[in-house]
């Protein structure tokens, strides 16, 4: 737990740009000067020109970048003038927001329902400041001329009427007598027709401009930002100092799932989100089962024979030399192992993958009951399986050590003298069953709320059955010298770097005999925290980009999840100078700090099962980012979708230490956009909501993973020296972000991802082919992924209609173009949703989602269940039937997915 007394105070922000600061492209610091400075200079004029966002005049005429504005860009010169802001929002959105100041806790409904009027879209808000006024003066000079050109129109019909002298008889003296006009002085026809005419000239533009089709700038409110000078302003203000102080205060304390350190960190974001004036911020808490190791409840003795009695240490030393209060450690242990204390003979399992465990018996090797030890990585890379794999051979239970010659000084020096994992190194982690249920064990599908039914943690699919512990090579070193001579003497590939272990063996009945207990606090129903943040959106505020980072880690987490929650931090105070200065997103970018990813993804998960409905209606992207920085090597997963906006931004954004840009250095590489397995929190958005999610950031050869030696001071020293990329890391994200959020079309690219269903279709014919003699027929897939490439190509032509109505007529876009607009935008979001395996109807009532993992219902992504649990497995309901020799079963799984991927393509077009 933290120490009261280490109550950090809240980050104090650098001075927030004025409005003059803000339009002009002089910096206001020396890191300034030198941070925004781009492939070319932008001149104050110019830069004022394009905030004011005169088409063609200034940054919006030209793309700066590598290539941002190459042949493949969708993006057209010119300067995009949104419509009425009212207008669209009243045929779009109907839902109405609550603010809570006092940071209740909200439901995203709460947090994300849009304002219906002005005043509650805070356009003309006093936050708005210098921006506010600035556009308030533009538009009262346009009112003027405007009134002084009708003025000057009726000044030239110029009337002359006589004087009139009325008489009037004294009282009592008759009727009184009215004057006659004299002839001269009455208008003629042609007269009359001028004024009626002016009359009728008037009412119609009246009414243009009140219908906008000749619109005033960005729904009535003066000129909107332009987009360019935008991302310009977002990449140039990128502060790496910010970054290294939020680093730093994030890792200066342990903080698990449900600790108080974690609780603390959670409302010390929430104050960071209010400081950037995201318009709604918010705490929701989930009640769900975690566990703790109990002060004296984990023990590794050899307990026989006697002459070998022997107890491992199990815990780390000390990270810190003079650790202060808040710098306790966590203890070694799994998250979600089961407690037990079990005593067997010792078998060393090499990886415990599937093959090594079959090895193991083609050896005669008899593994029931044993204590099973496990080197990590290797064929089988997800822990919990690897534990899986044991119980299933009959084990009692599992220790996983972590061997030098895949993270250690085998690969090169450990720390404090490299990057390496030293030898009392302990890798944590979770070893509950992702693949199979992922957020809290005892409420799938649904979420964690007081009072909800839950099931039983015993016999759980999503739970392992025997104990387990990890270790470190300097304990595990014993337990491999004490094999010698039991079983059978190992093969090259199941020797490992511990050093003086002379000879390896496999163990057997006979070896010695170990003890293994893992006692821990199981919390049924722990409350943890999702801490929430809104940019509200001027156009559609329903429809949203998510953009998410956990923030629980296992010990200090500088890499996991500290570089992520970092950088994150730092995306979210440049938008909010944007916001200050007047800036909003066409569409609503929701920040979120998850809790608990840790343990089984649960944060996250289970936001995504209590709001499912309305994501999936109106979730437009989720971008995920875990371990930002552990090295220099750029890497990104993800839906197809992202292929276009992601070489956009990497066009942008150059490596200073390479001396290229990032898309030069990732097509050097043959670089793609893998697929999304189980590793981090996109899961729920990409598998169960339908959300198309990204996943990326910089790895490096390794790093002492969920160890307590993950510390700031080893990021500074190795990680990132000078963290130069976790500068770039903020530049790509936020440049991301914006190309989703304020792009007037949404820059996803369905073409992409035809061409990528293709690929997919044949790594699965490949996949059955390895499987067995059973020729599955992939010919349905085939054709749904030839009629997508047939229907995007079709959908997506209606953009270049766009763009010539609009460009075409120097940037104004009618109200009934912006409908069609929004209305293509969604259904281009939709489209992943619509690849979910979901009843049609009342009548449907399933089966739903992959046979065995219901919770998982995208027909093309999921984690791969039977194979390394972590990596994605396309269309994984056939995958799935394919392993278990279920050839019918696999057969009809083809033609589901291709009937779901027929009736989404269907989709885009009607």
């Amino acid at each position: 737990m933290v120490d009261e007394k280490h109550l950090y105070d809240a980050h104090e922000h650098l001075p927030i740009p004025t409005y003059e600061e803000a339009t002009s492209s002089r910096p206001t610091s020396q890191h300034h000067q030198q941070s925004r400075r781009g492939p070319e200079e932008i001149s104050d004029d110019a830069e004022r020109q394009g905030l004011l966002g005169y088409p063609g005049i200034g940054i919006g005429s030209s793309s700066s970048g590598g290539g941002a504005a190459g042949s493949s860009s969708r993006r057209r010169n010119g300067y995009y003038q949104p419509p009425s802001v009212q207008s669209v929002r009243s045929s779009m959105d109907s839902d109405e927001l609550e603010d809570d100041d006092d940071g209740d806790v909200l439901s995203l409904p709460e947090v994300t329902a849009g304002h219906g009027g002005m005043e509650q879209m805070e356009m003309l808000d006093a936050e708005a400041a210098d921006a506010g006024a600035a556009r308030r003066a533009r538009m009262r000079v346009r009112l003027s001329k405007r009134l002084s050109s009708i003025t000057t129109t009726l000044s030239r019909f110029q009337f002359q009427f006589p004087r009139l002298g009325f008489s009037f008889p004294k009282f009592g003296c008759g009727a009184v007598r009215l004057p006659r006009l004299p002839e001269q002085y009455r208008p003629g026809w042609s007269i009359i027709a001028r004024l009626v005419g002016l009359f009728i000239v008037v009412s119609l533009i009246y009414l243009l401009f009140m219908s906008e089709v000749l619109p005033v700038g960005n729904g009535g409110f003066g000129q909107p930002f332009n987009p360019e000078w935008v991302r310009s302003y977002a990449q140039g203000n990128v502060d790496v100092n910010r970054i290294v102080d939020n680093l730093r205060h994030v890792t200066s304390y342990d903080h698990v799932a449900g600790s108080e350190g974690s609780l603390y960190l959670a409302k010390w974001i929430q104050g960071r989100f209010k400081a950037a004036q995201m318009d709604v911020v918010s705490m929701e808490s989930y009640e769900v089962y975690l566990n703790y190791p109990k002060d004296g409840g984990r023990r590794v003795a050899i307990v026989d024979p006697p002459d070998l009695v022997w107890e491992a240490r199990l815990e780390e030393d000390p990270a810190y030399e003079h650790p202060t209060p808040a710098q306790q450690q966590t203890r070694v242990f799994h998250g979600l192992s089961k407690s037990g204390n079990v005593t067997g003979p010792l078998i060393y399992a090499n990886y415990g993958s599937k093959d090594d465990f079959k090895s193991l018996a083609d050896s005669h090797i008899d593994v029931t009951g044993a204590i099973i030890l496990m080197r990590y990585y290797g064929t089988q890379s997800d822990r919990a399986i690897k534990v899986k794999n044991a119980e299933m051979a009959g084990a009692a239970g599992c220790l996983i050590y972590s061997d030098p010659q895949q993270d250690g000084f085998v690969k090169g020096a450990p720390w404090p003298d490299g990057r390496w994992m030293p030898s009392d190194g302990v890798q944590r982690g979770s070893v509950a069953l992702t693949s199979w249920i992922a957020g809290d064990v005892l409420t799938p599908g649904y979420a964690s709320k007081p009072k909800v039914g839950r099931q039983s943690k015993d016999k759980n699919p999503g739970l392992v059955n025997i104990p387990s512990l990890p270790l470190s090579w300097r304990d595990a070193q014993k337990l491999l010298q004490v094999l010698k001579g039991h079983g059978e003497r190992l093969h090259e590939e199941w020797i490992g770097g511990v050093p003086e272990v002379v000879e390896w063996w496999s163990g057997d009945k006979s070896s010695p005999t170990v003890n293994l207990m893992n006692f821990l606090d199981e919390v049924e129903q722990q409350e943890i925290f999702n801490t929430i943040g809104v940019f509200e959106g001027v156009e559609t505020v329903a429809k949203k980009i998510i953009v998410g980072n956990h923030r629980d880690s296992w010990c200090f987490g500088a890499a996991d999840p500290g570089s992520g929650t970092a950088v994150m931090l730092e995306v979210i105070d440049i938008l909010g100078q944007l916001r200050s200065n007047g800036w909003r997103p066409l569409r609503s970018i929701v920040f979120a700090s998850w809790d608990a990813e840790e343990y089984n993804l649960i944060g996250s998960t289970e936001h995504v099962e209590e709001h499912m409905d309305d994501l999936r209606d109106n979730a437009l992207a989720y971008i995920n980012v875990d371990v930002g920085v552990s090295g220099d090597e750029l890497y990104a997963n993800g839906s197809p979708m992202f292929r276009h906006a992601w070489l956009r931004v990497l066009d942008r954004v150059a490596d200073p230490v390479k001396n290229k840009t990032l898309r030069a250095l990732w097509d050097e590489k043959h670089s793609h956009l893998g697929g999304l397995g189980a590793g981090s929190d996109y899961v729920a958005f990409q598998d169960m909501a339908g959300a198309s999610s990204i996943d990326f950031g910089f790895q490096g050869p390794g790093f002492p993973y969920h160890s307590c030696y993950e510390t700031f001071e080893w990021m500074a020293q190795y990680g990132d020296p000078g963290f130069t990329y976790h500068s770039i890391l903020a530049q790509t994200w936020v440049l991301l972000i914006l190309e989703l959020a304020q792009e007037p079309i949404l820059p996803f690219n369905l073409k992409d991802y035809a061409d990528a269903v293709k690929g997919y279709v044949d790594d699965l014919d490949k996949y059955a082919h390895e499987k067995g003699d059973y020729d599955l027929d992939v010919q349905p897939l085939r054709q749904a992924a030839d009629l997508l490439d047939k229907n995007s190509k079709e959908f997506q032509a209606w953009e270049d209609y766009w763009y010539g109505q609009v460009y075409g007529t120097g940037g104004f876009e009618s109200n009934a173009l912006a409908v069609r607009r929004v209305s293509h935008n969604a259904r281009m979001a939709n489209f992943e949703t619509h690849l979910l395996d979901l009843p049609r109807g009342k009548k449907d009532k399933g089966p739903h989602g992959i046979p065995g993992r219901e919770q998982y219902k995208h027909i093309i992504f999921g984690p791969d269940a039977s194979g390394s649990g972590y990596d994605a497995a396309f269309f994984p309901a056939v995958r799935d039937a394919l392993d278990a020799r279920d050839w019918p079963g696999a057969q009809a799984q083809v033609q589901k997915a291709a009937d779901i991927l027929s009736r989404a393509s269907d989709k885009l077009l009607h």
